[in-house]
């Protein structure tokens, strides 16, 4: 067997999971999927028109796990369709902007949307936007998270601080499930 080959077996052998990236637009959650996947960070950008598709892997306790990751339009235009986008998600990250109160009062509704299509998913948070002046108090959110037992991660897309985290405790989700 040629290495190509090794390669090429072991990668089959290598579980793709879906895992959906959720919340209001414009709190980042493109920006932190590019940082995670790419290392880049886009000052600008044209905000997401339905869903972005990116993969990734992460290594959660020996054991490598291929993220396929569903990155979800946030602006309420989309809201009809978005139930599609979500049925097989074993893990969501519910992400929220630590500048931008709304953003973090709409949480529970996207969980609520999404757990309507897949009840079986597995949830976190993360706070965007720490590099920002900060306007959503943290315990506020993090008590939120608590009370239904969802990891909670605070992030900045910008300079790439809790990034890894936020993907690493993706992938625990998912093999907890397990």
């Amino acid at each position: 067997m040629s290495s190509t080959d090794r390669d090429t077996e072991s990668s089959r052998s290598i579980p793709i999971v879906k895992v959906v990236i959720a919340g209001d637009g414009r709190v980042g959650k493109t920006s932190l999927v590019r940082r995670y996947c790419s290392g880049m960070f886009e000052q600008s950008r044209v905000m997401t028109i339905g869903v972005d598709f990116h993969v990734a892997q992460v290594e959660v306790n020996g054991r490598t796990v291929k993220l396929s990751i569903w990155d979800i339009a946030g602006q309420e235009r989309f809201g009809s369709f978005r139930g599609t986008f979500y049925r097989g998600a074993r893990a969501v990250a519910l992400v929220y902007d630590v500048t931008d109160l709304i953003s973090m009062n709409n949480l529970p509704l996207w969980q609520a949307e999404i757990q309507r299509v897949t009840p079986q998913a597995r949830f976190m948070v993360v706070g965007n936007k720490i590099d920002l002046h900060r306007v959503v108090p943290r315990a506020q959110v993090e008590a939120w998270a608590a009370s239904h037992a969802f990891p909670y991660v605070e992030t900045s897309a910008l300079t790439s601080v809790g990034v890894t985290e936020f993907f690493d405790v993706l992938g625990k989700l998912i093999v907890s499930a397990d």
